[in-house]
């Protein structure tokens, strides 16, 4: 054993050397008949046999508008069966597509749109007070006067096609069925050619990183990378073509589109798609009804479900499997999710989307305690290592240190970025998270936080997880994070943010009190405030930045927080 903080995921199974079009080719002969997607609020069952002519049709339909190797495809969408076929279609003809998040609202799209130098865009329809034709035509009014395919904006010089998920016609755009109907002057022939020109080292995806200061950056992923992370996921969770995964995690998002989709898709098991977005009803009611084995989600959805008034009418009888991962999983949570949710084999996987995304995973061969303390060990055929951050050395077993990895999963670059880029992946190729951790002397991995999160309070460095953890096992306690905010006398002080369990009354002194003679005095929080919700990014990652911003203005803290430190 080395004792140094430094792994190297060993496995008897070589990488996949395919490409994303080739393995959908194989698991379609394979299993033609079994379900490949079930889109539940559409009303959608497709074989696999049925998901491949779709995508060929697609793909074809995009090679008939000019869609070259290389081209960005933007899609703007939320979870519908649409979005999985769009997914593979551009994967087949070795295009780039461009996830956008359905959040975005005007001044976003148009920075995506710039910066990615997206060609073709694909847009849904509104969905409740969300209207995503209107602030498209506002971002890009020239193609309110456009015909179809004929755009000519100086604002998005590379854009030239739109397409609307759906049959209505608007002005500039081409319909779904138009582009599928376009794509039958495309013989199959020429779009095994163009199969045929690609390289599983291609880039077939850009996915922008939600940062917290700054714009989005765009990580160029490619086949080979997503495409094995979600095999291996999928064989951390001992999928076959007999299971059925309910996504309530979006698609425009690594965890949606690798962790969900391509888990399935690679082993031929069923996607199946709950909602457009998260709702807990929904997620519950699909699991039940469509006797799901397996289901994914973020801490603060396996939260919602367990907390739902209704929880105890449905069964989760048919659950075995899944994913908690997007932020650190409470222990607390884990184990009710595996006593109450019947998921004994539930997984925690922990990485970014600049590693495609997951590094680390615990496996359903893990002991109970493991599964529900650590994230697990590093992913086969990946490196891990963790790091003083200022000397960049491997630090001892034990020792609390950056976490880098380095490996296929590791993206390409930041897309036009190449100061980003060098920021992150270092000269030999390891990518820097900027997430704190350990390893033990089995490689088992424990989040400790990120490094911005890190809180010094008079000399001394406090990692909120830890005292997350620890708030957790207060009877009272739903979910709760600890943020630092300013102070004159010791730098900084701690506030946590507390959201009490249904129908039940805590006070401030009740969790200080819970604290004492338990933990260090400095590490008892200052500040509690109660709430019903966190800030957080549609993936369910809480958002820490907004907390202390609010924070400091409730707080009265303005003047505090401009005080310069060494």
């Amino acid at each position: 054993m080395d004792p140094r903080s430094y792994d190297c995921g060993i496995s008897t199974h070589p990488l996949l050397g395919l490409t994303i079009g080739e393995m959908l080719n194989l698991v379609s002969a394979h299993f033609p008949e079994t379900e490949a997607v079930v889109s539940v609020h559409q009303d959608i069952r497709w074989t696999y046999r049925e998901l491949l002519s779709r995508v060929n049709g697609l793909a074809k339909g995009l090679m008939a508008l000019g869609v070259e190797k290389g081209d960005r495809v933007g899609i703007w969408a939320m979870n519908y069966a649409e979005w999985i076929v769009v997914q593979f279609a551009t994967a087949k003809i070795g295009a780039i597509m461009v996830n956008i998040n359905p959040a975005y609202r005007t001044y976003e799209l148009e920075y995506v749109l710039k910066q990615a130098e997206i060609q073709t865009l694909i847009v849904q329809g509104r969905f409740k007070t969300s209207d995503y034709v209107g602030m498209f035509y506002e971002a890009c009014p020239e193609a309110y006067e456009s015909r179809p395919g004929k755009l000519n904006s100086e604002k998005f010089p590379f854009l030239k096609n739109v397409v609307f998920i759906g049959d209505i016609t608007y002005n500039g755009m081409y319909t779904w069925p138009d582009l599928v109907k376009s794509g039958e002057k495309i013989s199959n022939d020429e779009l095994v050619a163009r199969g045929e020109m690609l390289d599983f080292d291609d880039a077939i995806n850009i996915q922008y990183t939600s940062g917290t200061t700054g714009f989005p950056k765009g990580v160029v992923l490619t086949h080979h990378s997503v495409l094995n992370n979600g095999y291996i996921i999928g064989e951390g969770m001992g999928f076959s073509e007999k299971d059925r995964l309910c996504i309530p995690v979006p698609f425009y998002h690594c965890f949606g589109m690798v962790l969900s989709n391509l888990a399935c898709m690679t082993h031929g098991s069923t996607m199946v798609l709950p909602s457009p977005t998260f709702n807990v009803e929904d997620v519950l009611k699909t699991v039940e009804q469509e006797r799901c084995t397996a289901l994914h989600g973020v801490p603060t959805m396996f939260i919602a479900e367990l907390t739902h008034p209704d929880f105890p009418n449905y069964s989760m009888q048919s659950l075995r499997t899944g994913i908690m991962a997007g932020s650190p999983c409470p222990i607390e949570v884990m184990k009710e999710v595996n006593r109450k949710m019947n998921m004994s084999e539930i997984v925690i996987v922990y990485g970014q989307t600049e590693t495609s995304p997951g590094v680390t995973m615990t496996t359903t061969k893990d002991p109970v305690e493991r599964r529900v303390s650590t994230v697990g060990r590093v992913f086969p055929h990946t490196e891990l290592k963790i790091v003083d951050p200022k000397s960049g050395k491997v630090l001892p077993r034990g020792e609390i240190g950056e976490i880098c990895a380095r490996g296929y999963c590791v993206m390409k670059c930041y897309y036009n970025n190449p100061s980003a880029t060098h920021a992150t992946l270092d000269n030999n190729d390891w990518n820097h998270t900027g997430d704190l951790g350990t390893m033990d002397d089995e490689g088992y991995v424990k989040i400790v936080g990120r490094l911005k999160d890190m809180v010094i309070r008079g000399g001394e460095n406090i990692y909120p997880r830890e005292i997350e953890e620890f708030l957790h096992h207060h009877p009272k306690v739903a979910d709760v994070y600890v943020i630092g905010v300013p102070d004159v006398k010791y730098g900084e002080e701690l506030m946590a943010w507390v959201m009490p369990k249904e129908g039940v009354l805590v006070s401030e002194e009740e969790i200080k009190e819970f604290c004492q003679g338990k933990i260090a005095h400095y590490k008892i929080p200052r500040y509690v405030k109660f709430v019903t919700g966190f800030p957080m990014s549609v993936t369910g990652k809480i958002q820490k930045f907004r907390m202390r911003e609010v924070s400091i203005q409730e707080l009265h803290l303005e003047e505090v927080s401009h005080i310069e430190t060494a």
